[in-house]
Parts: C-alpha cells; structure tokens; sequence
C-alpha cells in the first residue's frame, strides 16, 4: 500500500476522509455544523462511506470549493481550483415543480426521529420508492437537504424536489419519472 495520502476533492467520500485524516473532524465540524451528525460510528459507517464533500457540501450549506479548500488547507494540501467541477446543484427550491400536485401524495416518511437515533433511513426509503406506483408522490421528511439519498434517487429515475420548511425541516418529494 502507497504512503501517499489521500488527496481531497469534490469526489472525495466523507468516510475516506475521515479514515485518511481523523484529525480533520473538528474542522470539518467547524464549517458546518451540521457534520456532527458524522461523530455518530453508524452513520460514520453508512452515510459517510458513500457520501461525497460535494453532496455534503449541500447538506452543510457550504459551497463545495470553500469546504474542499478549508479541507486542503486543514492538512497542508495545495489549493486547488473546483471551478471546473460539476456543481453539486442543491435541491432545494421554494417554487415546486410542474410535476407536484399536494393531492398525490400517498406516502409520508418522517425520518428525523430515526436521524437523531443516528440511524440512517437510506435503505427503507430506497425499498419505499421502489414499490411506488407512477403518479404518486413519496414525501420524506428530514432535519436537512438529504443529498446522497437524492442523487440514488435520481439515477434511479425519480423525479425531486425538496423544500426547505424551516430550520431543522426538509421536505424532499420522490415521485416516478414519466416514461
């Protein structure tokens, strides 16, 4: 195995972080935080393994280059310009989609109660999805924007659209994408 360490980007996975540099957690707390969430070793072990600084950058409301250069710095990395990169557009909107109508939605999940436990509903919301009719909307309810569980979403063919209630409260809708 190489020596070398390994090198932070937008792409980077919380959880490699963490394992590379544990020293980074206070600073990766500092910025947002709402990264305190990654002290819990379940979600440390589930979420941060297959979330991106990108995505997380979304949860925290950060931009992705502030985090990744406060990161980089944090470990005596080079800067490094992510202007280039993809944004990691966040899903947050007050102005709901054409596809959103209140009456179809059929199925309602509060999460935040199993997020406090330091569960992760990943898995129940993705088997939910999977069995939801076309023209039905699946509302999940969380403490913020859930990013990674957002992007499966959409590689699965879904349709989101998340609102922001108040602080502490998302509203993220799910539903089929036509055709």
């Amino acid at each position: 195995m190489s020596d070398e360490k390994l090198l932070i980007t937008p792409q980077t996975k919380v959880g490699e972080l963490l394992k590379a540099y544990p020293e980074i957690e206070e600073v990766l707390i500092a910025i947002a935080p709402e990264f305190k969430k990654l002290r819990n070793p379940i979600l440390l072990r589930t979420v941060a393994r297959v979330t991106s600084l990108a995505q997380a950058a979304r949860v925290g409301g950060v931009p992705v280059g502030d985090l990744v250069r406060q990161l980089r710095q944090a470990v005596g990395q080079p800067d490094i310009d992510v202007s280039a990169e993809p944004p990691s557009e966040s899903a947050v909107s007050s102005t709901p989609p054409e596809w959103f109508r209140q009456e179809p939605i059929k199925q309602s999940h509060d999460a935040r109660p199993l997020i406090e436990a330091g569960l992760q509903p990943i898995g129940r919301v993705l088997g939910d999805l999977e069995s939801l009719p076309h023209d039905v909307i699946y509302e999940l309810i969380t403490p913020f924007e859930p990013a990674p569980l957002i992007d499966k979403a959409r590689a699965k063919g879904f349709d989101t659209w998340t609102r922001a209630v108040s602080a502490g409260e998302y509203r993220t809708y799910f539903r089929r994408s036509p055709g």
